[in-house]
């Protein structure tokens, strides 16, 4: 594949790490206020798995007390030994103690140096690109979440950032998208709502050799199934509000990244702009993190028995699920994806037919969001893809009979008769 010759530098990309070794994971970096009990020892970090970091990363004993469970700081204000002279913390937009376990977790997991909280994954997206410029490009995936292209089209576009919408798993698509102001690429993979599959490796090669960072919203994926930094991202973006709370009481996002330089932005930037979560809801999401493993694996398993038992229906017309043969991308999926993920997407014949469906459904709520214990179905051209026009809804594929499906953790049995009986 031609690139182009006029190669510019690109500013912000680190030094590709190399994917670490079965159950070899780097340790996070020294967070740069020392609040918490030291971290473990480097040679102990480095060889725990997921679920022990997950646990364990910014987690307890607290040293005051003993308390297993890290304590939630509500002080907006920190008292000072003098002018300058404090203990790490000044103001609690600034920062805060919860706060910073939450963050220092969440890097740890995403195997990043760097992790800033933020009180949505809309704040932390607005917050990142807040770094452009009027004049700056950006080249995205088409088949984005709907708040996401929001923002993009109705927000950001008013002051002067221009954007590409593209199909990202063609390679020669997205080469042929860069231009000269092109300052970022942004991915989703899998994408919302229709799974597609993008070559992270690929396409951040083209980026890069164009000078465009690289970002990647992994929310679907979640740290455990996939880790972009490895795959030649930037910056990952996470709604934590889904899989890492798993439990539908808590709204958040997160930005990860390992380039210094890009830490320091944002961070100048997460305090200037003000989205920042709550200390109770830090706590919410170290509380949700602990058991991201487990509810995944159970989730990616009962999305795959139920996408192939959807396969079969008849009032199916087709099965959007990257884990299944038929899926164009599968062998990408099962490259960059330690499983295939709880989403799953199908359609019917058309809109009345979905809304049908989805009236009769018993165990799977109507609702948006995703990625909780319990499951849910939605209807995205009409709810989480509203905000974006009709004809570039079905232009992206889109369609009216389309139906998103989040699979939660129960009997895997109980929910394909549900849907069965939900399509009769």
């Amino acid at each position: 594949m031609a690139l182009s010759k006029d190669v510019r530098p690109h500013p912000l990309r680190a030094r590709r790490a190399r994917p670490p070794a079965s159950g070899e994971v780097k340790p996070p970096s020294p967070a740069s206020r020392e609040v918490k009990p030291p971290s473990p020892a480097s040679g102990e970090v480095k060889n725990w798995g997921f679920s022990t970091r997950a646990l364990h990363i910014g987690q307890g004993p607290d040293p005051a007390t003993g308390a297993v469970v890290q304590p939630i700081h509500m002080a907006t204000t920190f008292a000072q030994q003098g002018v300058g002279k404090h203990k790490g913390f000044e103001y609690g937009r600034s920062g805060n103690p919860t706060r910073q376990a939450l963050e220092e977790c969440l890097a740890a997991l995403e195997d990043a140096k760097h992790c800033l909280a933020f009180s949505s994954g809309l704040g932390a997206e607005t917050t990142l690109m807040l770094l452009l410029d009027p004049g700056d490009h950006v080249v995205y995936m088409e088949d984005v979440y709907g708040g996401t292209f929001r923002l993009f089209d109705k927000v950001l576009k008013r002051y002067g950032v221009t954007f590409t919408p593209v199909d990202a798993a063609d390679i020669d698509a997205v080469e042929r998208s860069m231009t000269p102001r092109t300052r970022m690429l942004w991915l989703e993979s899998p994408t919302n709502p229709l799974l597609r599959i993008v070559d992270i490796d690929a396409v951040s090669e083209v980026a890069h050799s164009h000078g465009a960072m690289v970002c990647v919203d992994n929310t679907f994926a979640t740290p455990y199934l996939q880790q972009p930094l490895h795959l030649g991202a930037d910056v990952v973006v996470h709604s934590s509000t889904k899989y890492i709370g798993g439990h539908s009481d808590v709204v958040g996002g997160a930005l990860m990244t390992s380039n210094e330089e890009l830490e320091q932005k944002l961070r100048f930037h997460q305090n200037a702009v003000g989205a920042v979560p709550s200390p109770f809801d830090c706590w919410l999401l170290l509380r949700g993190v602990k058991t991201l493993a487990l509810r995944v694996e159970r989730q990616s398993q009962n999305a795959m028995e139920l996408a192939t038992a959807l396969q079969g229906n008849r009032a199916v017309n087709r099965v959007f699920y990257p884990g299944l043969d038929s899926h164009p991308n599968r062998g990408v999926a099962a490259r960059q994806m330690r499983m295939f993920g709880g989403m799953v997407s199908f359609e019917v014949e058309d809109e009345p037919t979905a809304f049908r469906a989805l009236e009769r459904l018993r165990i799977f709520a109507l609702a948006e969001s995703l990625g909780a214990v319990e499951s849910l179905a939605e209807h995205p051209a009409r709810m989480t893809h509203a905000s974006i026009p009709s004809a570039e809804r079905q232009r992206s594929g889109v369609g009216d009979g389309l139906i998103r499906l989040s699979v939660g953790v129960e009997d895997v049995a109980d929910l394909i008769a549900d849907l069965e009986s939900a399509l009769s």
